[in-house]
């Protein structure tokens, strides 16, 4: 059975927060269309709320800015499944994991691969007629940009949000130590 907090992520105000200014950053005009937040975001997200979280988190980031910019089309929900697997594995990785920058930038290699492999290769031939070598001739300087923006995130981004994140929760629980028994310090 899930707890309380797992089932009402999608109302909780940190979550909320995160995938609007995620929306924000991603609305950034002439921003390189590779350089985003939501792996960066989804990483400590699916260690602080879990996989179900980090996967709606990645699911809706992608469905809400293609809504946003009216690009919505075959390959939205294409990309949206496929950086919603991601974001659910990063809520099964993190889980034993302390959150360290260079397990964000270990996790961000790994999954910047197969994302980009699941959805560059695969997208342009199925739904666009475009050939496989131009497919691959196209993503390998697009990855390596993604990963650039990911592994720069990862590093500085996912481990300050996971630390906001933890730091709210650890007042929380402080709050809820000294009302049982107030004379604790």
């Amino acid at each position: 059975m899930m707890s309380q907090e797992k089932k009402s992520f999608l109302f909780d105000p940190k979550f909320l927060i995160g995938l609007f200014l995620s929306l924000l950053i991603r609305l950034i005009p002439f921003r390189a269309p590779n350089v985003e937040p939501i792996l960066a975001t989804a990483m400590p997200f699916g260690k602080y709320f879990g996989p179900l979280a980090s996967f709606s988190f990645a699911v809706l980031s992608i469905l809400i800015y293609d809504l946003a910019t009216n690009t919505l089309a075959v390959h939205t929900f294409f990309t949206a499944s496929s950086y919603g697997l991601i974001g659910f594995w990063a809520g099964h990785y993190f889980k034993q994991k302390e959150g360290r920058p260079l397990e964000y930038v270990r996790f961000a290699i790994y999954s910047t691969l197969v994302f980009d492999a699941l959805t560059g290769l695969t997208t342009g031939p199925l739904f666009y007629n475009q050939s496989f070598l131009s497919a691959l001739s196209g993503q390998i300087p697009f990855t390596i940009l993604h990963l650039l923006g990911n592994i720069t995130l990862a590093f500085i981004l996912s481990p300050a949000i996971y630390k906001m994140l933890y730091k709210k929760k650890k007042k929380e629980n402080l709050s809820s130590i000294k009302i049982l028994n107030p004379k604790t310090i």
